[in-house]
């Protein structure tokens, strides 16, 4: 179970990271997908804390997430998404706690945002919801791992580093959250599309 400082934590970064999603990367419309920081604190949290701590938080803030505006799907659907990827990354927690590369959380990242999108569309399908089919089930796939992995240098080590600060944890201040902000120069965002277009929630499609 979450203490009480991992809950408050957890709260903090989850809310922002949601105004963050809906206030700013939601309207940017670029093409494809939405950058999902959501999922990003979701998966760095889990990496900390665990499957058990990864699905708590990832059903938290999927909750959340449905029901914030502009939200216009089932609420639960995107609960039900992040609950089993935040249950999977967590089982990718470091035995140690220490990262010996980054390529262990890139990974994980690109694994996280093409099977969130996956789940979420297959959901919506279930539901009645064929976005996914009209959008181009494809080209969201590419787009969501290939913003995720653009982000995720500039936060998963971050929140990786709070986490582990709150915890008191020794490896806090080792070597392995670095090596994966190290990487982040080599990336390039790609600039937005100025084209007009509806505005986009916090769900991919």
């Amino acid at each position: 179970m979450l203490r009480l400082n991992r809950v408050l934590l957890s709260t903090l970064l989850v809310v922002i990271a949601l105004v963050v999603q809906v206030c700013v990367l939601a309207r940017l419309q670029l093409p494809g997908a939405v950058p999902d920081l959501l999922l990003l604190v979701v998966l760095g949290l889990a990496l900390v804390y665990g499957h058990t701590g990864g699905a708590l938080i990832g059903f938290g803030a999927g909750l959340l997430a449905d029901l914030a505006p502009p939200a216009d799907h089932a609420a639960g659907r995107y609960a039900l998404v992040l609950c089993v990827i935040g249950y999977l990354a967590g089982l990718a927690k470091p035995e140690n706690g220490q990262l010996r590369s980054a390529t262990g959380p890139m990974l994980v990242v690109v694994a996280a945002a093409i099977g969130s999108t996956l789940l979420y569309a297959g959901v919506g399908q279930l539901v009645g919801d064929d976005a996914a089919r009209h959008a181009g089930l494809s080209k969201l796939l590419f787009t969501a791992a290939l913003y995720d992995l653009l982000l995720a240098p500039f936060t998963v080590p971050l929140i990786m580093g709070m986490a582990r600060k709150s915890e008191n944890d020794p490896m806090a201040d080792s070597s392995g959250g670095s090596r994966i902000g190290s990487q982040r120069g080599g990336l390039l965002m790609k600039a937005a599309n100025r084209g007009t277009g509806r505005l986009k929630g916090v769900k991919r499609l």
